[in-house]
């Protein structure tokens, strides 16, 4: 039902309306609706007003809200029942013969009924699980609850496959996205644990169990040799590579990835340490919990030989890691294009803290016997005999010589560090293409700050030199975890060439300030984001409004891709609200030191 009334400016955009839902015409259906949304419009106020931390301004208050409130937005309910789908509809002509063994076949068991989380109801009207994984950190923010149901239903029987694959997304539910539902989970855990002074030990231990037949799958199917590194499949990062990485390789052969490799070294930490919460109330655990450290020793050792022929993913000369190609003749060669592939090992990264130890003595024991006892492991792992700041203990893929060298090359301006956060590839590409020649033809990989200037993946998304926020989000906590451990007289160089030395927290905080920035006005009164070609701000009208893109462009912060995709772009909402409870925000001219 619709006021007549409010429509004063038929057909214009941004005309405004009243509607209101009634199961029968009411005759003076909009009599009271003034008083009831000015008080539902208050109590949203008040709700808002309670959780964002008093420190905040009121412009990062409403770019947070309204991040929030476009992740709330992004609710919908998704019907998609794969067996009737593929079977047709009773009394219709029967569907082609080929979508029976075509796209989506092999997932006949998947029920989707329920109202989820989208990437953006407009142009994503879809659920992709490791979006999804991301969505769960800004909702638990208002509502935990929400946030675990998501997470659980993900893995539930009628949509995790039976052979342990969580379902990707609507186009290919078979492939292949990063293991991060379990970071999801923990962290989820962690915040309602803040929130409410008690952590969902059900929630946790369901999805850990869930979790574990996940692990397989990925061991038995992406590791298709059995040495601890991980080839093929999509992994999320679209054409960042030279190949399209969920189809077969030209000449054959295969790709060992550093990202893929980095992803089940994150995986297995994850699920070491949900084993280790968990082993609280039940010693049982704390068995599985030293599976995962071995497995994830096993992924170090891969990292430094891969297939055990001496190469390793990192590279002493350029001093980065990079994907190795391993050629049906038995050669290897190293894709030298530096990306956020090479910067992925910095994921791989846990710390303990001795009264978890203490708490744990069945896998303290057995993981000292484990590092006393395969001593060529345990020195891949960084430091584990030498207790950091408060005695923790860190358990990381990057060595702090490796992690150096990385962090030197990520906050380089002319390389990874953009005025607005950490771009998907070097600016060294911009100048300096990388080309492979492979089966006859050239494969060039160059840097692209905004739009995809190739159709791999249909064109429509470009992680070949844009931010993104999900990477970006997940290095900023890496950061905070190595610093947890070095403390604060361990400090880089931040931008690299300035002259200015920070610690790991302090470079954190400086590329979460970068990331919300884009959102703020700067020194000419513009926010970043809006500068898209063609794609203005009416001052008058939408001044107090704002987009949260899929990704942004790696020089300028100007908004790219889906313009409402809220999705993983609201984990602005959370690091506004992480910067707020530390008051580390800084204000300054984003170009100001580049």
């Amino acid at each position: 039902l619709t006021d007549p009334t409010e429509t004063d400016r038929p057909g214009e955009p941004g005309a405004p309306r009243r509607i209101k839902s009634v199961p029968v015409l009411e005759r003076d259906a909009f009599q009271y609706f003034d008083e009831t949304f000015a008080t539902r419009k208050a109590e949203a106020d008040e709700f808002y007003s309670a959780l964002a931390p008093k420190s905040l301004s009121s412009e990062h208050r409403e770019i947070q809200r309204q991040a929030l409130a476009g992740m709330l937005w992004n609710k919908q309910f998704y019907h998609y029942i794969v067996a009737h789908w593929l079977d047709g509809d009773p009394g219709q002509p029967q569907p082609p013969d080929q979508r029976k063994h075509g796209r989506n076949a092999e997932w006949r068991h998947l029920y989707n009924e329920r109202v989820m989380s989208m990437p953006d109801k407009w142009e994503y009207p879809w659920y992709a699980s490791w979006d999804l994984a991301f969505h769960c950190i800004p909702l638990a923010l208002v509502d935990a609850r929400f946030a675990k149901e998501q997470i659980d239903l993900t893995v539930r029987e009628w949509y995790q496959h039976p052979n342990g694959q969580v379902p990707a997304y609507e186009w290919n539910f078979s492939d292949v996205n990063p293991p991060v539902l379990a970071w999801a989970a923990w962290r989820v855990y962690q915040m309602e644990q803040r929130q409410t002074g008690r952590g969902d030990r059900a929630f946790l231990e369901t999805i850990f169990h869930k979790m574990l037949i996940a692990f397989t799958w990925w061991v038995n199917r992406k590791d298709s040799a059995g040495n601890n590194i991980f080839q093929g499949g999509f992994l999320g990062l679209d054409n960042i590579g030279v190949f399209d990485r969920s189809a077969p390789l030209p000449g054959g052969g295969h790709l060992e990835q550093s990202d893929g490799t980095s992803w089940m070294g994150m995986f297995s930490l994850n699920l070491m340490r949900m084993s280790l919460e968990l082993a609280r109330e039940n010693p049982a655990y704390e068995n599985i919990a030293t599976k995962f450290f071995e497995h994830f020793l096993a992924i170090a050792g891969a990292m430094n030989n891969a297939g055990g022929k001496g190469i390793g993913l990192w590279d002493d000369e350029d001093e980065f890691f990079y994907d190795v190609l391993h050629l049906p003749d038995g050669r290897y060669t190293r894709v030298r294009v530096r990306s956020l592939v090479g910067l992925m090992p910095l994921l791989a990264v846990e710390t303990i803290e001795p009264a978890l130890l203490d708490a744990v003595p069945g896998f303290k024991a057995r993981l000292e016997w484990y590092l006393e006892n395969r001593p060529d492991l345990a020195a891949l792992i960084s430091r584990w005999h030498e207790p950091g700041a408060g005695e923790r203990r860190l358990i990381a893929l990057t060595r702090g010589h490796r992690m150096k060298r990385l962090l030197r090359r990520m906050l380089d301006p002319q390389e990874f560090l953009s005025p607005f956060g950490v771009r998907s590839m070097s600016k060294f590409h911009s100048a300096n293409p990388y080309v492979l020649h492979i089966d006859g033809e050239a494969k060039v990989v160059t840097y692209e700050p905004a739009e995809s200037q190739t159709y791999m993946f249909g064109g429509n998304s470009n992680w070949r030199g844009p931010l993104w926020f999900p990477i970006n989000y997940l290095l900023i906590e890496s950061l905070q975890k190595f610093h947890h451990y070095y403390g604060d007289d361990f400090k880089v160089e931040c931008p690299t060439g300035s002259g200015l030395f920070m610690t790991l927290d302090e470079v954190a905080n400086e590329l979460s300030n970068r990331l919300i920035a884009i959102w703020m006005r700067d020194s000419d009164g513009e926010r970043p984001f809006t500068r898209s070609a063609g794609i203005g701000v009416d001052p008058a009208r939408d001044r107090e409004r704002h987009l949260f893109h899929e990704y942004f462009n790696g020089d300028t912060g100007c908004g790219l891709g889906a313009s409402h995709q809220t999705g993983w772009t609201g984990l602005v909402a959370k690091l506004i609200q992480q910067q707020g409870s530390r008051g580390t925000f800084t204000r300054r001219d984003p170009f100001g030191d580049l």
